[in-house]
């Protein structure tokens, strides 16, 4: 594996990102290991992880000039950091997110921060994907932009796991929306660092066995 997917899993362990136990995805499914960006609770933190979605996005799109959407709440200290991020290696590239509730005074509005234009690209940074729910739901927000594309998606970990139906759900996003979705690392990634000790064994299992049932085919 790779030197740079082995610190960012380390990244996401020591600043308890990825914990391990019993959980409920949004999609509903009770799953062995949970990714939230919401304990990302510091400047060092926040600032590494957009280091990390900068690189990956810099590997996938290039030098190019999109509009970042970080869908509320988690995604939008990443859509920040990932710009901070791009923005010190020469692309300066402008960010938006959205309200949970519309605010009807003031500038009003749905969106805060740049609204792209048509014509405009967008790019959404998200903390993960389980089965498509969340990026459904930005896709039936950023419909309200007229003339503007989407062009990927970015997560920190793709779960490996079928959608809707036995493809993955990074997969069905693909098919249904035409773009790509992008992962600084995938669960199997995240399971060949558990093995790197021993004391691990149990979440492995229980990990594997879960991927035996939910695991895209």
């Amino acid at each position: 594996m790779e030197a740079y997917k082995v610190e960012f899993i380390k990244f996401l362990e020591d600043a308890g990102v990825l914990k391990f136990g019993d959980f409920t995805a949004k999609s509903g499914r009770k799953i062995p290991y949970f990714i939230n960006a919401g304990d990302i609770k510091t400047g060092d933190q926040i600032a590494k992880l957009g280091e990390f979605y900068a690189r990956a996005y810099m590997e996938k799109v290039g030098n190019k000039r999109t509009v970042l959407y970080g869908p509320a709440y988690k995604g939008i200290s990443i859509a920040v950091s990932s710009a901070v991020a791009l923005s010190k290696q020469g692309l300066d590239v402008p960010f938006f997110f959205n309200r949970k509730e519309a605010k009807d005074h003031g500038e009003g509005g749905v969106f805060v921060g740049y609204v792209p234009k048509a014509g405009e690209e967008v790019v959404i940074v998200e903390d993960v994907i389980t089965a498509g729910t969340a990026i459904r739901e930005s896709m039936a927000i950023l419909s309200n932009l007229e003339g503007v594309k989407v062009v990927a998606t970015f997560i920190m970990v793709d779960r490996k796991e079928k959608g809707k139906t036995d493809k993955g759900a990074m997969e069905e996003v693909r098919d249904e929306f035409g773009f790509p979705v992008y992962s600084v690392v995938d669960v199997y990634d995240i399971i060949e660092y558990l093995e790197m000790d021993e004391k691990n064994a149990e979440n492995v299992q229980r990990i594997r066995n879960y991927l035996a049932i939910n695991g895209a085919k």
